[in-house]
């Protein structure tokens, strides 16, 4: 892909992206705290095999603007920021997109309020089940005050602190963790975004799942290498969505959502299913 450029405005926020290769097009969202380089993690397969890639990133995370000071970091944000792209990207006609984790949510909440407009979902690694907790609260706090206090190597330290991957994947994290951290020009603004995100819903109740009429494919991750994304929480996810199916790697392999070509393979072969 090629160096990003502001080519979607939601309100005042000018989103920075990137779009690579011709065809039919597919629209990728990142999680929380990483960049439009940490979806399919860099892999050219999709456009290689025919796909338009449309990436770019959040308000307030890599290149694109912070939300200013009337606005904010919630799902209803993100989506309108999603509506934008797919407006300014690609037009009318359905797509196909593909998020992480927040990304996911994100997807899922356009794709409820949309669904006409979207051909396909991949939702990789969702975390959402409702409302969040205090524990789950406490943690993304605790991470945005290491992040604001120590900079990013308080924010590797206390995800490794608190997630307690298995050991085999521990310098994988860390490494990725500061590869992602070290993309974004405003860390301010990813601070800012931990204590909002978590705060917001991109959509109510789990059981609202159920009426998302969009083919879906979740991606799963075994729990030993990626905790932060519980295995059970996808299969919920491919469970209530009725046209779903769900993948993941096999036990002990490093997980599918980090595998960029592997999971470019996987969304190829979902889009050709949608044909």
């Amino acid at each position: 892909m090629t160096a990003a450029r502001p080519f979607a405005t939601a309100g005042a926020v000018a989103l920075h992206g990137e779009t690579a290769g011709e065809g039919p097009p597919i629209v990728l969202c990142h999680g929380l705290t990483a960049t439009r380089h940490s979806v399919v993690h860099g892999s050219r397969r999709l456009e290689r095999g025919g796909h338009t890639t449309i990436a770019y990133d959040a308000r307030g995370h890599g290149e694109s603007d912070p939300a200013p000071a009337d606005q904010g970091y919630g799902y209803p944000q993100l989506i309108e920021d999603l509506e934008a792209v797919i407006e300014d990207q690609v037009g009318e006609g359905p797509v196909v997109l593909g998020g992480h984790s927040m990304g996911a949510h994100t997807a899922i909440g356009f794709s409820l309020r949309f669904p006409e407009r979207v051909a396909g979902l991949v939702a990789i690694g969702p975390t959402y089940e409702g409302a969040s907790g205090p524990d789950s609260l406490r943690y993304w706090d605790g991470l945005a005050e290491a992040l604001e206090r120590d900079g990013i190597d308080g924010f590797v330290a206390y995800i490794d602190a608190a997630q307690e991957a298995a050991s085999p994947w521990r310098d994988s994290v860390r490494r990725f963790t500061r590869e992602r951290m070290e993309r974004h020009r405003d860390l301010g603004a990813i601070a800012r975004a931990l204590r909002e995100v978590p705060r917001s819903s991109p959509f109510g109740e789990l059981a609202e799942l159920e009426s998302l009429p969009v083919p879906t494919l979740v991606v799963a991750s075994n729990d030993a290498a990626d905790p932060g994304h519980p295995f059970a929480v996808a299969r919920e996810y491919a469970e209530r969505i009725p046209a779903a199916r769900l993948i993941s790697e096999a036990e002990g392999q490093s997980p599918l959502a980090w595998q960029g070509g592997r999971l470019s393979r996987e969304i190829e072969a979902f889009y050709r299913e949608l044909q």
